[in-house]
């Protein structure tokens, strides 16, 4: 058996076979990839060993104003946020679009649930108001909301504008959590959800002043957000809860969080965007005491995704490099592969099952 498929064996059931003494191989998956400034979409299947094997073009296509690429739920297709609407895609581009929206949408960002089967979009035209929608992963509507009033920060270190779904489960609702910028620094916080089941339109919290928020993530029942001061789940009413802080990540300031599912584990990835020094790339898988580096950057991470064989993805503007976890967090060599390294403007990226 392969060295790394006898490390894998041990935590990603769900995709290689049984030890048999034979040599057995981790299937490689699908990725998807959106460049040249949101104007491409291409998919590809890299090589098990990309320095010495070309890699397979799947399809190509342009499209126009693309923002971000998200996994569904069955892995064989994706959702592609395009700032006009949201489309399903398969890995040779077969498109189907989601079900149209009751205003003119001009779509910033898209946030998924930790089960991938809800869709979070924000909708902010030039000029005027933030609204939200949510969606099925089969492209259904199930209601939209209009954020309260917002004034633009123009501090160059202010906190983005982030966006995040959960279930409730004891009410038995999606909840969208928003968080901005706020006059005077921080973030607010707003919460949406329909007052009844079935209401096409959500009601929403009145903005609730926090500590900054940098980025959110799904974190099985949780939301974690990435802060000034280490990585924090939100409590219910959405304020981060430094007392519940990551431990493994310390208390260093947080720009990027992404999270994925590697067989059994739910991996946490964080980055600090440092404009004058390199940023480390920090992994967690859940048990560690202290958080694996993976790589550092200067400024230009565009996107990570983790893929359910266990492989790490990292998107700039130019390249997309490979880790490998497994390895990484037992041995901490990261068998660091260079997958594309001529992109343009390459924007974001996300797996497909093959």
């Amino acid at each position: 058996m392969k060295r790394r498929s006898a490390l894998s064996a041990l935590v990603l059931p769900l995709l290689l076979a049984a030890c048999t003494g034979t040599e057995d191989t981790t299937p490689t998956l699908t990725l998807a990839l959106l460049t040249n400034g949101g104007t491409t979409l291409r998919t590809l299947t890299p090589a098990e060993d990309t320095a010495a094997s070309p890699l397979t073009d799947v399809a190509s296509q342009t499209v126009s104003g693309g923002v971000s690429l998200d996994t569904l739920p069955s892995g064989r297709r994706f959702a592609l946020t395009l700032t006009g609407g949201l489309e399903s895609r398969d890995a040779k581009l077969n498109a189907a679009a989601f079900g149209a929206l009751p205003f003119t949408p001009c779509l910033r960002q898209t946030a998924t649930s930790a089960a991938r089967d809800r869709l979070l979009t924000l909708s902010e035209c030039e000029g005027g108001p933030q609204r939200l929608a949510l969606y099925r992963d089969d492209g259904t509507l199930i209601w939209t909301a209009l954020l309260p009033t917002f004034l633009p920060v123009m501090d160059p270190d202010a906190p983005p504008t982030r966006l995040a779904v959960i279930r409730d489960a004891l009410e038995g609702r999606d909840v969208a959590v928003v968080t901005r910028p706020r006059l005077g620094g921080g973030s607010e916080v707003l919460r949406a959800a329909p007052l009844r089941t079935g209401d096409p339109v959500a009601e929403v919290s009145v903005p609730l002043p926090v500590a900054a928020v940098r980025d959110l993530a799904p974190y099985g029942s949780q939301i974690l957000a990435a802060t000034d001061s280490g990585v924090q789940p939100l409590r219910t009413t959405g304020e981060p809860d430094a007392a519940a802080a990551i431990k493994a990540f310390g208390t260093e300031r947080y720009d990027r969080l992404w999270t994925g599912t590697a067989g059994s584990r739910t991996l946490v990835a964080a980055w600090a965007h440092n404009t004058a020094a390199s940023g480390p790339l920090l992994l967690w898988d859940g048990a560690r005491a202290t958080a694996a580096t993976v790589t550092s950057f200067v400024s230009d991470l565009r996107d990570v995704t983790i893929t359910p064989d266990g492989l790490l993805y990292t998107l700039t503007a130019t390249t997309l490099t490979r880790y490998d976890t497994v390895y990484g967090l037992a041995q901490g060599n990261w068998r660091t592969r260079t997958v594309l390294s001529t992109l343009n403007d390459a924007r974001s990226v996300t797996w497909l099952l093959p």
